[in-house]
């Protein structure tokens, strides 16, 4: 058999013997009975003669093409080429701290060759960031719109933060309209688009020109006729239903970034509607897409569009026109061993659990504060009786925090159990075959399984029995319709093998890293062939969203360390602390003493037991101490020693001649 180049289409020398081989490639028997239209006959091609204008058809058999054929085929090869890149050699703006993985450069740099592409790695390469550096790149792009799932609005804005290198005027749509004029980067969820009752933002959305447009988890708008799918790329409509075209947001774009895990998917027919959008003038025809890679067949009950056909040849042509799609096994020595990041989950329908634990939070540290100063006051009079007192109240304040605080965490998970519920199954979604979830609380771990049913199962402190344990462990390492391993992170994050998932996700934070590492490790370990991506999930202003990424850098300083630094720990609620009591109180000079002693009265003198908060005198917490030690004949060393601190905390307040004598007039 011989491929060669004719008159800009390609034809198959082949014969009898070799006909399936060109018919299953794609090429078209030239029988005659031609219509008008025909390209082979406009290209001058004999009747009897196999051939395709599809270089993706020819380009599945390159070792049978000839010079001007794989001439023909060259661009249609090189591009094919790059978006399988597992790097570049290209310059892409980046902030200071910050660079692309290699195979990160590739996809941008495919992407900036085309004005719609669709970035369809698998999940845990990084889509997130090589869209945000195709908006590095753009130095002229002045507006964006990025549309997400509601649980990845935050985290959308976080990443953005930082990894874009120019100012951007961030706007995350609620329910608040209009839209402020003068934001540039909008990030909105697929469910506050489309409908009557969000036709005013969907308005103001297309009543403006963007620069880019960024689909986050593109299969979401796989069914054609859903109202979410046509507000996004909108519709051809249907003259026989008597059905009106409809303009989408992808209408109102320069430049289109779908991005989704699963590009290929079982079904090619929930594909159509993205492909039509992205290249309409490859893919835009529905029923030659159906005939080709649906296996579209007219039965008794009408078209059926369920199958699967030809999907190496549909793979061919993404990537020669809008796809790029790296695999971890492609790219698997650039990925660090372990992927961490912390996903920000909106509040909404949690958000009275979040403020009480923050109110909880606060009410524990204030009585926290007041205690330690207590002490500090105690221990600088050289009262040992009343320091020792005051450290008992600490000690019991401590006690009852951990404890209210532990509840009110409780709570808190529990009212996030949706939203990790929707996040794990949009990862399911986006390709992911197998997933490790983590909590803490018994209640969280089984109302989550109890979602998932039977292709889920459990390990927690409730499993006694070594058998059950081991079985649920044998089960989700062997059984592909087990997809979903949930376990408590003391209970099942030692000592078990869970190597066959490589994305480990946390519906809750333990505060010590160093048993979030040892729960990586059931996936992370002899028998794992890829990179595990792990993802923290919390809720915005949570006590976890503050934690997170601080037991990460802590779990980082660890990884980096040979011995493992397996004691650090970071407790919850902390105590506050004021500078360190020395063991022995410095002298202090005569003229810092009587310095120090005036501070105080000065700040008493004014302090209204900050009933206002006017920035007159002491804080609330302070007061009292304040007071004893302005009222005190003379200070002790100890005494001067915490009125210096004191006096340093309220500097803005005293008279320059104070603080120079203090030691801290060049910091007012």
């Amino acid at each position: 058999m011989n491929i060669r180049a004719h008159n800009g289409v390609l034809v198959a020398d082949a014969t009898f013997a070799e006909k399936d081989i060109v018919k299953g490639a794609g090429f078209w028997w030239h029988g005659g009975g031609c219509k008008d239209s025909c390209q082979a006959c406009k290209a001058g091609l004999p009747l009897k003669v196999w051939w395709t204008p599809k270089n993706a058809c020819a380009a599945r058999l390159i070792d049978a093409c000839d010079a001007s054929a794989k001439a023909l085929l060259s661009g249609h090869i090189e591009t094919v080429e790059a978006s399988k890149a597992v790097d570049a050699d290209v310059v892409i703006p980046k902030p200071d701290g910050l660079d692309y993985l290699p195979y990160q450069r590739g996809g941008i740099a495919y992407a900036m060759g085309r004005p719609s592409t669709l970035i369809g790695d698998e999940m845990g390469l990084g889509k997130t960031i090589q869209a945000l550096g195709v908006i590095n790149a753009t130095p002229d792009a002045k507006n964006v719109l990025c549309i997400v799932p509601a649980s990845l609005r935050l985290n959308w804005k976080k990443e953005a933060e930082k990894w874009l290198v120019k100012s951007w005027n961030y706007y995350v749509v609620e329910t608040k309209l209009p839209i402020p004029a003068d934001a540039n980067f909008i990030i909105i969820n697929y469910d506050r688009l489309g409908g009557t009752r969000n036709a005013e933002i969907f308005g103001q959305l297309m009543s403006r020109a963007w620069d880019i447009l960024i689909v986050d988890e593109a299969h979401y708008v796989k069914n054609a006729k859903a109202l979410r799918t046509k507000a996004v790329i909108g519709h051809p409509g249907n003259k026989k239903e008597k059905v009106d075209p409809v303009e989408g947001l992808t209408s109102r774009a320069t430049r289109q970034l779908f991005l989704t895990g699963t590009p290929i998917l079982n079904r090619p027919v929930e594909l159509h509607p993205l492909l039509a959008s992205l290249a309409p003038a490859e893919f835009g025809n529905f029923f030659t897409f159906a005939k080709r890679y649906c296996a579209a067949y007219k039965g008794a009950y009408g078209w059926d569009f369920s199958g699967a056909s030809n999907l190496e040849e549909l793979q061919e042509r993404l990537r020669a026109t809008v796809m790029v799609r790296r695999l971890k096994r492609d790219v698997l020595k650039e990925l660090p061993a372990k992927r961490r990041q912390v996903i920000i989950l909106p509040t909404n329908g949690a958000a009275k659990m979040v403020k009480a634990e923050q109110a909880a939070l606060e009410s524990r540290k204030e009585a926290l504060e007041a205690m330690r100063l207590e002490a500090d006051y105690a221990h600088a009079s050289g009262d040992k009786e009343a320091y020792e007192a005051a450290i008992d109240g600490l000690k019991e304040v401590m006690a009852v925090a951990f404890s209210e605080m532990s509840e009110v965490r409780r709570e808190v998970a529990l009212a996030k159990v949706p939203k990790v519920i929707e996040h794990l199954e949009n990862a399911f979604a986006s390709g992911v075959e197998k997933i490790v979830c983590f909590g803490h609380h018994r209640d969280v771990c089984n109302a989550i399984v109890e979602h998932f049913g039977a292709s889920a199962v459990r390990l927690t402190g409730e499993d006694t029995s070594i058998t059950a344990r081991q079985a649920s462990v044998d089960r989700f390492q062997t059984d592909p319709t087990c997809t979903l391993f949930v376990g408590s992170i003391k209970a099942a994050g030692v000592g078990h093998t869970l190597t066959a998932a490589s994305t480990v996700i946390f519906a809750e934070l333990d505060w010590t890293p160093a048993n979030l590492t040892q729960a990586e490790d059931r996936c992370h370990r002899i028998g794992q062939l890829e990179s595990v991506n792990v993802q923290h999930l919390v809720l915005d202003g949570s006590i976890d969203a503050h934690m997170a990424q601080m037991c990460i850098d802590k779990q980082e300083v660890a990884d980096a360390a040979l011995d493992g630094f397996t004691g650090i720990e970071v407790p919850a609620p902390v105590a506050p602390t004021g500078p360190r009591r020395p063991a022995k109180y410095p002298a202090c000079t005569e003229e810092a003493r009587t310095a120090a002693h005036t501070a105080m009265r000065i700040l008493a003198g004014v302090c209204d037991g900050a009933a206002a908060k006017d920035g007159q005198g002491f804080n609330r917490l302070d007061t009292s101490i304040g007071h004893k030690l302005a009222h005190l004949e003379v200070l002790s060393d100890g005494q001067a020693w915490l009125a210096i601190n004191l006096a340093r905390k309220y500097q803005k307040q005293l008279p320059s001649s104070i603080k120079d004598v203090l030691g801290f007039g060049c910091a007012a």
